[in-house]
C-alpha cells in the first residue's frame, strides 16, 4: 500500500487534512492541498517548505492525481468529490488513510472502535482509562480530537478510535479488532439522505471484527452487529439482568457472562460509573466489552471506570443556588442524546434550541412531557420545537429567544431561572446542532456556564442586597 511517488489530492485544509497532508509527504507522495477557503490555506504554510503544493477552490483533480484524501465533513456530491469518482480516481478518508498506513508497520497497531449516534466520545475516553490501567500503550484517537494518521505515525500499541458516520463512510478496508455501534437515532439525515444510508455507514466498523459488540436494548445496533460481515464472533451488552454472552449488571455490580468460560465475572461496581445514569452505565459496558476483547483483566475495568474524568460539556453541573441546579448536556446535539439528558432529572426547565439536520423532535417531547416545568427555546429551528411542545406538552409554558449570540444565551437562561423551583434543573440539551449561533457545542456549553454564572451572581446580589 506504499505512497511514495503517488500524486496525492487532499481535500480540505482543517485538522484532518492537515494531518493527512503532513503523513502522505513523510511516506514520499506527492502533495496538493485544496480547500474553498483561503485563510485555512494560508495556515498550512509551512507545508510548502516540505514540497507540498496549495491550491484554492479546486472542483477536479489536478491531472495526475491518483487518489483522493477527503476531510469528513466534504458529501459525496461535492463537486470536487464526484468528479473524482468520475474520473476514476480513488476517494479516501484520514481514518482510511491512517489504516493503510498503519498496515505498512511491520508491527500494526491494533484499533478498538467506537462509533454511534450517541456516547461515542465517553465510551472512548472510559476504554482509554480501563486500557491504561491495565498497563497498555493507548491513546483515544479519532472524532475525539487527536487524528488517527498521527496516533497512527506516534506509535502507540493499541488505538481507542472514535469514528463518526462522515469519516465511516470514507472508509473501505478499516476492520477493527473489535468494535460497537453504541446505539443509532435520526442525526445527520442532511448528509446521508435517510436513516438506511446513515446506519449502512454505521455499520462498516463492523468489517471484518474478531469481536463485534451490539447494544441489545437499540434494535438497530443489533440489526447491525447481526448483519456484520466477516466478524468472527458476537457480543452484547444490557441494562437488564444479562444472559450468556452478554455483559450487563447484575446487583450492584457489572458482570461479564460473554468473555470468561467460568460464568458470571464481576467487572466493577455500578457506583465506579460516573458520570452516574442509565446512558453511561451503556457506556461503561461497552467500553469494558471492547477492553475485554483485547484480554483486559476484570480489575482494569473497575480501576479505570474509577479513573475515567468524562468530558465537559456532558451533563456537567455549573451553578447551583436556591435549590434550582444547571446543568451543561451543550454536547446534546440531537434528540437521542438530549432525551438522555431529561432522563436523568424528574423536574426540568429546558433550553432546547438549534439545528435540527432533519431530526424530528415529537417522539422528544412527548416522551419527556410529564417532567418540563417550562421550555426556553433558542436558535434557528426553535419553531420546530414550539410546535411539538404545542402538540404534547400544550400546558407548559414556553419562551423563545430571538438573539443568536452570548447574550442571546444569557437572555435564555434569566428566562429560565424565572421558571426554575426548588429541586427542579435549568438544562441545557439543546437537541440540535449549535452552528447558526455558536462556533460549536463547546462555545455553546461555555455561554450557558457563564450565563448561568452571571444570573447566580445576580440572584446572590439581590437576596444579600435585601
Amino acid at each position: 500500500m506504499g505512497f511514495e511517488g503517488r500524486d496525492v489530492l487532499v481535500a480540505g485544509a482543517g485538522v484532518s487534512g492537515r494531518s493527512a497532508a503532513e503523513a502522505l509527504l513523510a511516506a514520499g507522495a506527492e502533495v496538493t492541498v485544496t480547500d474553498s477557503s483561503a485563510d485555512r490555506l494560508a495556515a498550512l504554510a509551512s507545508l510548502q517548505v516540505q514540497g507540498a503544493r496549495l491550491v484554492p477552490g479546486l472542483t477536479a483533480p489536478p491531472a495526475g492525481a491518483d487518489l483522493v484524501v477527503t476531510s469528513p465533513g466534504w458529501r459525496p456530491d461535492a463537486p470536487l468529490l464526484a468528479a473524482a469518482v468520475a474520473a476514476g480516481v480513488e476517494v479516501i478518508g484520514e481514518v482510511e488513510l491512517a489504516w493503510r498506513l498503519d498496515r505498512d508497520k511491520a508491527e500494526p497497531a491494533t484499533w478498538l472502535a467506537v462509533t454511534g449516534t450517541n456516547g461515542k466520545t465517553t465510551t472512548v475516553g472510559m476504554l482509554e482509562s480501563v486500557l491504561r490501567q491495565a498497563g497498555v500503550d493507548v491513546v483515544a484517537c479519532g472524532n475525539v480530537g487527536l487524528p488517527v494518521v498521527d496516533a497512527v505515525r506516534a506509535g502507540h500499541r493499541v488505538l481507542a478510535v472514535e469514528l463518526s458516520s462522515f469519516q465511516l463512510h470514507w472508509s473501505d478496508s478499516v476492520a477493527p479488532l473489535a468494535s460497537v455501534v453504541l446505539n443509532l437515532a435520526e442525526d445527520h439525515l442532511d448528509w446521508h439522505g435517510s436513516l438506511t444510508a446513515y446506519g449502512a455507514a454505521k455499520a462498516r466498523v463492523y468489517r471484518g471484527n474478531a469481536v463485534a459488540v451490539a447494544n441489545a436494548d437499540d434494535d438497530w445496533s443489533t440489526r447491525l452487529a447481526e448483519d456484520a460481515a466477516g466478524a468472527a464472533r458476537r457480543v452484547s451488552y444490557t441494562l437488564a439482568e444479562p444472559g450468556p454472552g452478554q455483559l450487563g449488571p447484575s446487583g450492584t455490580h457489572l458482570v461479564d457472562r460473554a468473555f470468561d468460560p467460568a460464568g458470571a465475572v464481576p467487572l466493577a461496581e455500578l457506583a465506579d460509573v460516573h458520570p452516574a445514569g442509565p446512558h453511561n452505565v451503556a457506556n461503561a459496558l461497552a467500553a469494558a466489552a471492547l477492553a475485554r476483547a483485547y484480554g483486559v483483566p476484570p480489575e482494569a475495568v473497575a480501576a479505570g471506570l474509577r479513573a475515567f474524568e468524562p468530558g465537559a460539556h456532558r451533563s456537567v453541573p455549573v451553578g447551583e443556588g436556591g435549590g434550582v441546579t444547571y446543568v451543561d448536556d451543550s454536547k446534546a446535539t440531537n434528540p437521542h442524546a438530549a432525551a438522555a439528558a431529561l432522563r436523568a432529572h424528574p423536574r426540568v426547565v429546558w433550553i432546547a434550541g438549534g439545528l435540527l439536520k432533519g431530526a424530528e423532535v415529537d417522539e422528544l417531547v412527548a416522551a419527556h412531557a410529564d417532567r418540563l416545568d417550562a421550555v426556553v427555546l433558542i436558535g434557528q429551528d426553535r419553531d420546530r420545537f414550539a410546535a411539538a411542545v404545542a402538540r404534547h406538552a400544550p400546558d407548559v409554558p414556553v419562551r423563545e429567544v430571538l438573539s443568536g449570540d452570548d447574550a442571546g444565551m444569557l437572555h435564555a437562561v434569566r428566562l429560565a431561572s424565572g421558571f426554575a423551583r426548588p429541586g427542579s434543573v435549568v438544562l441545557l440539551a439543546p437537541a440540535a446542532a449549535s452552528m447558526d449561533m455558536f462556533t460549536d457545542y463547546a462555545h455553546r456549553g461555555r455561554a450557558f456556564a457563564d450565563a448561568a454564572r452571571t444570573v447566580l451572581a445576580e440572584a446572590a446580589a439581590t437576596v444579600h442586597g435585601g
